[in-house]
Formats: C-alpha cells, sequence, structure tokens
C-alpha cells in the first residue's frame, strides 16, 4: 500500500480520474442492488422468527465459536463474530469511502460539502428529539441515536428504483448526506455507547495503527499484510471498551489515497473495490438475518416499550424529512448556500424521505443501546417500521418527481 508523503503533489492522470470515477458508480451499482438482498434477508428473519421453527433462529445465533492462538482460546457466540468481528470490515469500506469522498468527492470541496454536511445535522437532531419526546425515563433514553442514521444500501436502491431521469447531482446529495449520517453514527458509537476505558487497549490500538503505517512507509502492497495491523486495532479496541467495529473505520481513514505508480489505481479505491461487494452481498445480509428477526407473536409492549417503537418509526419516517428539508432550507435562506443545479425543493423532499430508512446502522446502534430483550426488540421493530414507512412514502414521492422530470424533458 505505498503512498507519497502528505506535502507532494502529482499531476492526476486522465486514467486514475477515470477509474476514481468508475469507482463511484460502482459503488452506487453494488449500493442499489444490495438494497434489495437486505429488503430479502430481513423479510427471511422475520419470516423464520415468527414461524413454528422461531426456537431455531435464536439456537443458531448463539452457537459458540472459539478461535485459538496457540494456548489462548477465544470463545464468543456466532452473533459476536457477525456483529462485533464481520462488520468490522463493513466500517472498513464505510471509512475508505469517507477518505475517499474527503479527498476528492463530494466532501472535497467546503462549498460542496456544507449543505449536505448541515441536511445531516438536521437529520440527526429532529429524530434524536422526537424519540427523546416519547423516551425521557432512564432505562429508554438511551436509544436517542437509533432513528439519526441513514442506510446507504436501501436509500441508494429506492433511488436506483425510480430511474435514470433522477438528476446525477440528487444522486450525489443523497450519497453525500448519508455518508456524513455515518460519519456522525461512528462517533457517537464511539462517544455515547462505549463502556468502561481501558487505557492498555487505547495503547494496543495505537501500536497497530503505528504498525499499519509502518507498512504502508515500507512499501507493502498486499492487502493481506495489513490483516495483522487490523486485528491488533481491533483487539485494543475491545480491550479498551470501545465497539471493536470502529477498528474499521481508523484502518480506512488511513488507507493512502495516492498511489506511487500513475497508472495504477490508488489502494483505497482497490482495497475498496475488492471488499465492497463482499459486504454489500454477504456481510449485510448475513448481518440483517441475524439481527432483524423480531417475533412479533411475543412481543409485549411492557416498560414503556410502545414508546420505544413510536419513537423511533415517527423519528425515522417524519423525523428525518422534517430535519433534513429544515436545515436545507434554512442554510439556503439564512446561510447563503445555493442548492446544486437540477437539485429542486421537490428533490431534497425526496432525499428527506429517503434519508428515513434507517435500517443497518440503526439497528446495530440499537443493539448497542439496550441490554434489555424486550426494549431491544421494540426498537427493532420500530426501524423496520420506520424505515417500511419511510421507502413506501420515498417511492410513492419519487414516482411522482420522476414522472414530473421526464415530462419536463419531453418539453
Amino acid at each position: 500500500m505505498n503512498d507519497q508523503l502528505p506535502g507532494r503533489h502529482q499531476p492526476k492522470s486522465p486514467f486514475v480520474v477515470a477509474r476514481a470515477l468508475t469507482a463511484l458508480q460502482q459503488f452506487l451499482h453494488v449500493e442499489a442492488v444490495s438494497g434489495v438482498v437486505l429488503l430479502v434477508a430481513a423479510a427471511a428473519a422475520l419470516l423464520w422468527a415468527n414461524s413454528p421453527f422461531a426456537h431455531s433462529y435464536h439456537d443458531v445465533w448463539n452457537l459458540p465459536i472459539s478461535l485459538h492462538l496457540g494456548g489462548f482460546v477465544f470463545v464468543r457466540s456466532l452473533h459476536f463474530w457477525i456483529n462485533d468481528a464481520l462488520m468490522t470490515i463493513f466500517f472498513l469500506v464505510v471509512g475508505m469511502e469517507i477518505r475517499r469522498e474527503l479527498h476528492e468527492g463530494a466532501l472535497s470541496r467546503f462549498d460542496q460539502a456544507i449543505l449536505p454536511v448541515l441536511a445531516a445535522a438536521g437529520g440527526v437532531v429532529v429524530p434524536a428529539l422526537i424519540y427523546l419526546s416519547f423516551n425521557t425515563v432512564t432505562g429508554r433514553s438511551q436509544g436517542w441515536a437509533i432513528p439519526t442514521a441513514t442506510d446507504i444500501a436501501f436509500a441508494v436502491g429506492v433511488l436506483a428504483l425510480l430511474g435514470r431521469s433522477i438528476p446525477a447531482n440528487v444522486r450525489v446529495f443523497l450519497l453525500a448526506l448519508a455518508i456524513i449520517d455515518d460519519i456522525i453514527a461512528v462517533l457517537i458509537i464511539a462517544l455515547f455507547y462505549s463502556g468502561g476505558l481501558n487505557l492498555y487497549g487505547f495503547v494496543a490500538t495505537a501500536l497497530g495503527v503505528l504498525l499499519a503505517l509502518g507498512f504502508q512507509r515500507l512499501g507493502f502492497s498486499s492487502a493481506f499484510a495489513y490483516v495483522l495491523p487490523g486485528f491488533v486495532v481491533w483487539a485494543g479496541f475491545l480491550m479498551a471498551g470501545v465497539h471493536p467495529t470502529l477498528a474499521g473505520v481508523v484502518l480506512g481513514l488511513i488507507t493512502p489515497v495516492r498511489s506511487a505508480q500513475p497508472e495504477i489505481a490508488a489502494p483505497v479505491i482497490r482495497v475498496e473495490t475488492a471488499l465492497h461487494p463482499w459486504v454489500a452481498y454477504a456481510i449485510m445480509p448475513l448481518f440483517a438475518l441475524a439481527n432483524a428477526g423480531v417475533d412479533l407473536r411475543s412481543t409485549e409492549f411492557a416498560r414503556g416499550a410502545q414508546f420505544v417503537t413510536l419513537g423511533i418509526g415517527l423519528a425515522l419516517c417524519a423525523g428525518k424529512p422534517i430535519g433534513v428539508i429544515g436545515a436545507t432550507w434554512l442554510a439556503v435562506r439564512i446561510g447563503g448556500c445555493r442548492l446544486a443545479p437540477g437539485v429542486t425543493w421537490a428533490a431534497v423532499g425526496l432525499i428527506g424521505l429517503l434519508a428515513g430508512i434507517g435500517f443497518t446502522m440503526s439497528i446495530f446502534i440499537a443493539m448497542l443501546a439496550f441490554t434489555d430483550e424486550g426494549l431491544l426488540d421494540a426498537a427493532k421493530f420500530g426501524v423496520l417500521l420506520g424505515s417500511l414507512i419511510s421507502v413506501t412514502l420515498g417511492l410513492g414521492w419519487g414516482a411522482e418527481y420522476a414522472h414530473r422530470q421526464r415530462a419536463h424533458g419531453d418539453h
């Protein structure tokens, strides 16, 4: 993974620029198709958890899986290995996408990034306030961050279903907003959903990061060489009491964005391109299958659990669009920002509705927020319900918007 020093600049060859654009197009295509796979996995989980074989659903994910390293034995459930280990690769791809967008994408220029940043901030604050308005009591209030995230795969997938009449800048706005949502969600997990912090864990994490940077300096180009420092960073976070999947974000953010050879794509593009299909078509559906199975027959809304469902569902399908549209309107009206060409207020409304699809990251945060099974099931049900309503509203409004775009194009 060779890289040039930050102070050195090299002209971008047309080949490298074309590869970067191709990487973005491939990212959008994979996200769009994987949204359908995610939907199938979530539906399968619900059917399984509500079938006569429901007991096997929980038995499978609780199977113990052990890791042997010499005399050291580390035993955790299959559920742990999916949520805390495999999802690290998901966060690695998220970190690389953030790194690439900061370097040469929608977040690389302040004037381009400020509007989606403000829109995303509105889409975080308003849903959190709506949730807390229903759940101020201790035991439920810690779920405030659940409806703040946007699922990129589902959102981009719904947008792809609306056809090519959707302007490119609308897709860029939605992608930038969803990526910023991911950044905020990562920060929230690190700051609010970490246990008692262990200094020795942070020392191990720092050593892993330094080892990865050292490998880059030495010119190690094979991705397999970085498995060791990656494992050290992951184990360090686990020891420190910080959720270990954040190791993926850290490693993604330090992946080089320039290649020593102009004719070869940068490591951040090559590694992301190689991992993204595995994440989209295997890891995320497996996560959905392992976590979306809510037994609706036995769900009891005790101890105020109904307010958890109501707060999350309403925050996603109503709070997200209100926050995104409201913050965008204020930024344009007061802050001097301007909508990009082709992005109308009708398009901003569509983006706001699609931002209410929380699924993957929302369920992930719910599992960090609640240890009580009743509250966790209520939270998952709220995520599924709010996301389903957001998909329905987004498709309805999007179909009307796409029809107007085609009619306008005919004239």
